[in-house]
């Protein structure tokens, strides 16, 4: 049978489509097309050449600090523009402070606003999974630099929409004009203002350009790595993000992480006064200046949510290691008369509330002694244990817990048993692993204390 027009046009698109290079393993012929060579360049090549030129290039004091200044305007480029303004739309700023923004992120090289944020909301979106464009589950190294370096498939990177930041004419300026920013602002102006202000040209185009440019991006990048790696994890443990101040300190603030992925538009990283996020700082000394509005943040009961989840997911987690005796609704009921036959044949058994308890191994060691515990053997000793001599503490209340074997039908225990019976369909609270949650001095075995009355006239 003949082969038809649209079948022949389909077999020459199979036959002609190429094959990614990051669906190929690493051989010995191809390993060099696994490697992104211009982030190479810009990343490694560049800087390691200007490492080597500071062997022969003196710093002077005006440059460092025109370097550590420089640094930190293209760092908030980075973290108070690219990311919290651009990337979350955290909060709005002005045409100027765009405008500054834009040019200071440009100077850090670390892609367009457009570029950086459509990865960066990928991240967000597809945290932790092979969408994420720089994953922590694929390796810390290659969460931090890997990803640069080595090629990606765009069509495995999660899609986002970037409708608005192609309506927002400084980024969409910025990115068609992206190279000759990141020369001008990445190497050009901090050259020219060390030159022209105190004559050293080549300090300002090593220190204030190439070595500054290594820091601010090995800082961005840790935001990437060790965020997702060290510290805490206070509002949700569920993916990697972390809270650490030592990350903080490296990134201008972006250290409490695991905070900004549970609340992503929060124009704030850090929300208690003593912790360091001079980029929350300053967004908003900049809305006094009037420069930005529209600060966003979630409501401080939402994020306390998170916070006590949180805490109860981790107390149930604790909670579910420790023994806590056999539930009511799981013990046998007994007859009181086979109660006292098995007291009779030397079993060390004791009812309190109702619920028999096997204390044999516990006699020698009650605090009470021998001859106290004894006294309650094969006795309802409920009176006893909540009164009389010693009102037992919690920690006896849930250490009795421990030593249940059985429940008492019939009698003044009736109420008991009928409780127990209970539980497999009372609305009781619950921990989140469905166990039944025992708060202190609420065991079975501890009784309300009586209503005190006037005494009789």
């Amino acid at each position: 049978m003949p082969m038809t027009a649209d079948a022949l046009q389909q077999l020459r698109a199979g036959a002609t489509k190429k094959v990614h290079i990051t669906d190929m393993p690493f051989t010995r012929s191809n390993w060099h097309k696994h490697i992104n060579w211009l982030n190479v360049i810009f990343i490694i090549g560049i800087h390691l050449y200007g490492c080597i030129q500071a062997i022969w290039v003196p710093l002077q004091v005006r440059t460092a600090v025109w370097a550590v200044i420089y640094y930190f305007f293209t760092g908030l480029g980075i973290t108070a523009g690219y990311h919290r303004l651009w990337a979350h739309r955290s909060y709005s700023a002005r045409l100027p402070l765009r405008i500054w923004l834009a040019a200071m992120g440009g100077g850090s090289v670390q892609g367009s606003i457009r570029w950086w944020a459509r990865d960066h909301r990928a991240h967000h979106r597809y945290t932790d999974t092979d969408k994420d464009p720089y994953s922590v589950r694929k390796g810390l190294l290659y969460s931090h630099i890997g990803w640069m370096v080595m090629r990606q498939n765009p069509k495995r990177i999660g899609r986002t929409d970037v409708s608005d930041l192609n309506e927002d004419p400084v980024v969409v300026w910025q990115h068609r004009n992206y190279l000759k920013v990141v020369f001008f602002m990445g190497l050009g102006l901090p050259m020219l203002v060390a030159g022209f202000c105190w004559g050293d040209w080549w300090g300002g185009f090593i220190y204030a350009g190439i070595l500054r440019i290594f820091f601010v991006q090995q800082a961005t990048f840790c935001v990437n790595s060790i965020a997702h790696w060290l510290g805490d994890q206070p509002f949700d443990d569920r993916n990697s993000p972390r809270d650490h101040v030592i990350t903080a300190l490296a990134t201008l603030g972006e250290g409490y992480h695991n905070f900004h992925h549970e609340f992503p538009s929060d124009y704030r990283n850090a929300i208690e006064w003593y912790q360091y996020d001079p980029t929350k700082w300053s967004i908003w000394s900049w809305k006094q200046l009037g420069l930005a509005y529209n600060l966003k943040q979630f409501r401080a009961s939402e994020i306390e949510k998170g916070r006590v989840q949180q805490l109860q997911k981790k107390i149930d987690q604790k909670r579910a290691k420790l023994d806590w005796g056999t539930p009511l609704d799981q013990l046998p009921i007994m007859e009181w008369d086979d109660y006292i036959e098995l007291v009779q044949n030397g079993r060390g058994l004791i009812v309190i509330a109702g619920v028999v308890h096997d204390v044999t191994d516990f006699v020698k060691d009650h605090p009470g002694g021998k001859a106290m515990i004894n006294s309650g053997l094969g006795k309802d000793a409920t009176a006893m244990f909540n009164g009389g001599v010693y009102y037992h503490s919690n920690a006896a209340q849930n250490l009795l817990s421990t030593m249940r074997v059985g429940i008492i039908r019939g009698g003044s225990e009736v109420e008991i048993w009928r409780r127990a019976q209970k539980e497999s369909t009372a609305q009781y609270v619950r921990d989140g692993m469905g166990q039944r949650i025992i708060r202190a001095g609420e065991q079975v075995t501890k009784l309300p204390m009586p209503i005190p009355t006037a005494d009789v006239a």
